[in-house]
């Protein structure tokens, strides 16, 4: 303990740190057991000579942000997790957003609705932090982040820092530069939206997050659309095809509303949601053909 408080030293007031923190407050799908450490940074931390820092202790750190493309084992996770979610500023420049990693998809649509700005209205029900959804492009309804990401920072282990700009991001379905390169780690990004209607957007907003009310497990923790979609095929479809519907396992359970959400009922565990994912996975392989590719990160 006393190698993290000594390198954290240089950085009080901008970092919090907290011992064995379970990580199910962390995570949408409210699973988890503890990190050792878990450290919570804020809009002032200096995210590069952090992990500077941080790389000088021995210790592994893993970085998160809201947590909700997660499913962290029980066991919990060893040496630092480093939270962006309190990097949350955004301001906007003329048709730009300009938010760092932390800031949620909720909070960056309302900051483009507040500046009369479109073409952010598919992230407003996204449940993640801009980081991330840049990392695995995002994307909902009509919309990607690869439509209206124009640049992006990243921080290295090394406190080194780079930037992409454009077609540099790389990004493809659910795939982005940044997934083949992991050890970059996303500070901000640039968004470039259109002058729009207030009106319209709102409208548009209220009307993606009815459909999403009706269609989606709201109620219930979850990492949202847990499979990638299969070309040519729906997963959900495929899932309810295999008479899976409301099958669960302990805790665990395949949405009865929508069979491409696994939802926590209750009490679940992270082995019991990777036994529903992997029986899953197989059933429909062996009824389809098909496979299926899980979105949620193991952790």
């Amino acid at each position: 303990m006393e190698d993290i408080r000594a390198a954290l030293a240089p950085f009080d007031g901008t970092v919090r740190l907290l011992e064995n923190e379970p990580m199910s407050r962390h995570t949408t799908f409210r699973i988890g057991g503890p990190a050792r450490y878990f450290l919570e940074l804020t809009p002032e931390t200096p995210v590069g000579s952090l992990l500077a820092a941080l790389r000088e202790t021995g210790e592994p750190v893993t970085v998160i942000g809201r947590g909700s493309n997660l499913l962290v084992r029980d066991e919990g996770v060893p040496g630092a997790v480093v939270c962006t979610l309190g990097m949350s500023g955004i301001r906007a420049n003329g048709c730009r957003i300009e938010a760092q990693a932390g800031a949620t998809l909720a909070q960056v649509a309302a900051a483009a609705l507040a500046n009369g700005l479109t073409g952010a209205e598919f992230a407003a029900g996204i449940p993640g932090s801009l980081g991330g959804a840049v990392f695995m492009n995002a994307g909902a309804y009509d919309g990607q982040m690869a439509d209206i990401t124009a640049a992006s920072a990243y921080v290295l282990p090394d406190g080194g820092e780079g930037a992409l700009t454009g077609a540099e991001h790389g990004f493809g379905y659910r795939e982005s530069a940044y997934k083949g390169r992991p050890e970059r780690l996303i500070v901000s990004a640039s968004l470039e939206l259109q002058s729009g209607d207030p009106a319209a957007i709102r409208a548009k907003m209220e009307d993606f997050a009815a459909r999403r009310r009706d269609k989606q497990p709201l109620e219930y923790p979850s990492a949202g659309s847990t499979f990638k979609r299969p070309e040519g095929y729906f997963a959900g479809k495929l899932i309810e095809d295999c008479g899976l519907k409301g099958f669960a396992i302990g805790g665990a359970q395949v949405s009865e509303k929508h069979a491409g959400f696994l939802i926590n009922r209750g009490g679940a565990t992270a082995d019991e949601m990777r036994r529903l994912i992997e029986t899953v996975q197989s059933r429909v392989l062996a009824a389809f053909g098909v496979e299926l590719e899980c979105e949620v990160r193991l952790l």
